[in-house]
């Protein structure tokens, strides 16, 4: 089943429900894993493809020459290692500088004209005209006046130019203090360069946790089949640890029957939400009754830990009283499958049992048992959780009233 999902790169959502958190992070990982294998597949066929094409190099007029030093090599001026070369504040100081001076100036022109203006409005027309030229003695005291009002003119030009250059100073001195603020309140290329370490570590630091994680995993399940084979109790080991032995063939199934159930090529199917239970009875009845699910070693009778199609809350109910590794196995009410439901030190806790292939393995897990007792069994001896916490299945959780809940199973 995991392998047609990493295949298909889909989940359903009535199975993704099953899983809990420690299998979800599971199947996320794998589910990782096969895209970056994809992707380099991808990236090495595309390059393979760059590498076959035959490249035409065009013909152009244009070309760079690169400046050349004593060396014959090219020359390269890294700014601020010269003795003459200015440290970046000054640089920015005159920069800053410059862009003040000529936003006061632009606005000083403007306020020119504006004054040019306003004064040529008020003394035009206060002069005579250039054609009278004989002048009386009334007309000679009116040219009199007339050059007091000229020079009355430029002394207030005068003033107007003192006035619009004091302005002029003052702006440029308010808009270098502005852009001196703006360029204060940014990071300084040292503080950046910091900023960027900072953060560099922080990524490698969570890339060094992904590994561990991802290592410890693998060398969990890695010691976990060895143990598992030394007993004698694997089916297969997974091809992750270079198992070159195909998985066992799953044996033939009756699917006549089974025109309305939802299939995903081969993969662990869910039925219709529809009379669902009615299809998971048959699904049991046809394919799991003949491989003697859920009965003990020696199939003489159904093994005690064994449930029928029970809701998560009933079995939570059933576990609720029990110590730590109080356990049972029921049939799922979503999926074509089975869950172990535990009671642990947090709480109960539920486990997918993938029965797509006539083997069990838990979902995420790379050990195939060949029945539900041989998976029970080992994980008596051998913890259930791979983050290291030491979660055993103790004792079985048997029916607590009548009549069974597994009765329309096997009638």
């Amino acid at each position: 089943m995991l392998q047609q999902i990493l295949s298909d790169m889909f989940i359903e959502p009535e199975l993704l429900a099953e899983l809990n958190e420690e299998q979800k992070q599971i199947l996320f990982f794998k589910m990782r894993e096969e895209q970056i294998r994809r992707w380099r597949e991808r990236e090495a066929q595309l390059e393979k493809e760059e590498a076959a094409r035959v490249k035409v190099k065009k013909v152009s007029g244009k070309s760079v020459s690169w400046m050349k030093g004593l060396d014959e090599d090219v020359w390269v001026w890294v700014m601020g290692e010269h003795p003459e070369d200015k440290p970046y504040d000054q640089i920015c100081d005159e920069v800053m500088a410059e862009r003040a001076a000529l936003q006061a100036q632009r606005e000083a022109e403007k306020l020119r004209a504006k004054k040019e203006a306003e004064l040529e409005k008020r003394f035009s027309g206060l002069y005579l005209e250039p054609e009278q030229a004989v002048l009386s003695e009334q007309e000679v005291q009116q040219r009199r006046a007339e050059e007091e009002l000229k020079k009355l003119e430029l002394e207030e030009r005068c003033k107007a130019e003192e006035e619009l250059r004091r302005l002029e100073q003052e702006r440029k001195r308010q808009i270098y203090i502005s852009l001196k603020e703006v360029q204060s309140s940014k990071h300084t290329p040292e503080e950046e360069d910091k900023e960027w370490q900072n953060t560099l570590q922080k990524s490698k630091a969570a890339d060094v946790r992904r590994r561990s994680l991802a290592k410890q995993t693998i060398e969990d399940h890695r010691r976990r089949s060895v143990r598992a084979l030394e007993r004698g109790r694997v089916a297969a080991m997974t091809k992750a640890f270079g198992s070159t032995d195909p998985a066992p063939a799953p044996k033939p199934r009756n699917t006549s029957n089974n025109s309305k159930a939802i299939s995903r090529k081969g993969g662990m199917r869910r039925s219709l939400s529809a009379s669902s239970r009615d299809h998971i009875i048959r699904w049991f009845k046809e394919e799991q009754l003949p491989l003697r699910a859920g009965f003990q070693h020696d199939q003489s009778r159904i093994a005690p830990w064994f449930h029928g199609i029970i809701s998560r809350e009933e079995a939570e109910a059933l576990l609720e009283e029990g110590e730590p590794g109080f356990f049972l196995v029921r049939v799922s009410e979503r999926v074509f499958g089975y869950v172990l439901s535990y009671r642990s030190r947090e709480g109960v806790k539920h486990l997918l049992i993938d029965a797509s292939e006539s083997c069990y393995m838990l979902l995420g897990d790379q050990i195939r048992f060949g029945s539900l007792t041989e998976l029970l069994e080992y994980h008596q001896v051998e913890p259930l959780s791979s983050s290291g916490a030491e979660e055993y299945l103790r004792r079985a959780c048997g029916q607590k009233a009548a009549p069974a809940d597994y009765t329309d199973l096997f009638t």
